[in-house]
């Protein structure tokens, strides 16, 4: 028989919490799942809220776990031994935990009588595939993103070029800073929630797939929007990359340009149930190599292609499965985002969603990728 399963954890800051549970709340709360039915152990600050809301079968009031934890002792029962009465109560002694389980609570409950496993690997493997309910979600967070890049876009398109290319928006200098709000502040007004680090990554900042960029935005670069905000709703999260030159663009930047977008379109072509994303993944690389760009260490920096194809999106920017290391089957929801880094020259880098289906890939993503503006 399968141990019951143990989270401890905010659902704000845990995904494995919010999709067991259906509960949003900001502090920690326990979630238990034994013989097919679900448990929570709730504040009495949520448990009414938690009675209402919550996607379990029986949602408990701390309080009165907390009463009976007290009965052996004259000191207010710490939250260790309050959930170990609560796990009592249901006849359980044993729990599988997440990878990531608070160690220091782990100890007092082990301390307590608990025996307590950590999982091996996903500890909810079903989160890869994404329902019906799911992939809706997932659309509207998308919608969400598009909202964010929509705007990017029209402050780039708009803003005039200075004589030393600096680009000026509304009598100010645009940079980095300034579009990154003003792309974010669209997000929250779509309904979504952006964490500050979007990516407006311009000329040399770009060869670092993750910087965030900085100071002036400058024409006739290559300027890397990505954004990953979150459904303030849901609490699903859409992901989007866009590469584009406000100006006139170079012929090898052209030439990157198209080269990654050519590689994009090859890994979704390939992208159906049964084939494995590691084989994808390598003839990409092998295509850029080929095309001029080779993946490798030039002057200690790296260039060429040298993070993954893409990964799993869901409740988490980053979750299950990462692109190379999957076979892919329908349900999955995974970006498909390769990209081009050459110091000396800039970065490029496409990005889109892609939901797995029995006949190949559906993009969820929608708006187009212009190049100069």
């Amino acid at each position: 028989m399968a141990r019951p399963k143990l989270i401890i954890a905010s659902s704000e800051a845990n995904a494995d919490m919010l999709y067991a549970s259906g509960f949003r709340a900001p502090d920690a709360f326990s979630f238990l799942e034994v013989e097919g039915k679900t448990h929570l152990l709730l504040s009495d600050l949520e448990v009414d809220r938690g009675r209402a809301e919550a996607k379990v079968d029986v949602v408990d009031a701390y309080s009165d776990f907390e009463k009976m934890a007290a009965r052996t002792s004259s000191k207010r029962p710490s939250f260790a031994k309050v959930v170990m009465a609560w796990l009592i109560s249901k006849k359980i002694t044993k729990v599988e935990v997440p990878s990531d389980f608070p160690l220091g609570l782990a100890k007092e409950l082990k301390a307590l009588g608990l025996a307590v496993k950590p999982s091996k690997g996903a500890f909810l493997p079903e989160r890869e595939i994404k329902s019906l309910a799911e992939i809706e979600a997932m659309e509207a967070a998308t919608r969400i993103a598009e909202a964010g890049m929509t705007r990017g876009l029209e402050i780039l398109r708009s803003a005039r070029i200075q004589n030393d290319f600096t680009l000026k928006h509304r009598g100010l200098q645009l940079t980095s800073e300034i579009l990154r709000l003003e792309m974010e502040t669209a997000v929250l007004q779509a309904g979504g929630v952006a964490r500050g680090d979007t990516i407006v990554a311009c000329g040399e900042h770009a060869c670092d797939p993750h910087a965030r960029g900085t100071g002036p935005l400058l024409a006739n670069q290559l300027i890397i929007l990505d954004i990953f905000p979150r459904d303030a709703r849901s609490g699903y999260h859409g992901d989007l990359t866009r590469t584009v030159v406000r100006g006139k663009a170079s012929d090898a930047q052209r030439h990157m340009w198209e080269t990654c977008l050519s590689g994009q379109k090859m890994a979704i072509k390939a992208m159906k149930p049964g084939v494995e994303g590691g084989p994808v993944h390598e003839k990409l690389k092998q295509f850029f190599a080929a095309s001029g760009y080779p993946t490798k260490i030039d002057n200690g920096r790296w260039q060429g292609f040298f993070h993954g194809t893409g990964h799993g999106l869901g409740l988490e920017v980053h979750e299950s499965p990462r692109f190379g290391s999957t076979t892919f089957f329908p349900g999955q929801i995974i970006t498909v985002e390769p990209g081009i880094y050459m110091p000396g020259l800039g970065g490029v880098r496409h990005e889109d969603v892609a939901l797995i289906r029995e006949n190949g890939v559906k993009l969820l993503t929608t708006i187009p990728k212009p190049f100069e503006i």
